[in-house]
């Protein structure tokens, strides 16, 4: 039985290690600094980035989602955008990914979002696989200029 439900204070370790874990899949830097500055956001009431942890039925943190509130101007709507989703690897198959989404989409109707989006990438197969169920993928490609 996997349960979703928003971070907490005491879950810092559990996550710290969840956190670590996406960013060494997908080869990116990460240092405590840098996730303790996510950490700040997270509990931070006046910044926009929320978050969830998925637990096991033995309390094991096995997933997490960050999520936030985005505009559409051209709809005149505010979208719900999931910027980090992760599953550890001796989890996945179980669904956990999907619950996580299902999770956020849950808060984007009870806060009337128009949609909620995220962006993953190519050969993110496995993932894709669950993400091709759940939603559309869409014709619109990311560009990003480094500053």
């Amino acid at each position: 039985m996997i349960s979703v439900r928003p971070i907490s204070n005491a879950d810092y370790e559990d996550w710290c290690t969840l956190y670590s874990a996406y960013a060494a899949f997908y080869q990116v830097t990460q240092t405590k600094e840098m996730r303790d500055q996510v950490w700040s956001w997270l509990h931070d009431i006046n910044h926009e980035v929320n978050g969830l942890i998925a637990l096991d039925n033995a309390s094991t943190a096995v997933g997490l989602a960050h999520y936030r509130p985005f505009s559409r101007p051209l709809s005149a709507s505010t979208g719900g955008f999931i910027d980090d989703l992760f599953v550890t690897p001796s989890a996945r198959g179980n669904e956990i990914g999907k619950k996580l989404i299902e999770a956020v989409a849950q808060i984007g109707k009870e806060k009337n979002w128009s949609v909620i989006r995220w962006i993953t990438a190519e050969n993110n197969y496995r993932a894709r696989n669950t993400y091709d169920k759940l939603a559309t993928k869409t014709q619109w490609l990311t560009y990003d200029i480094k500053l």
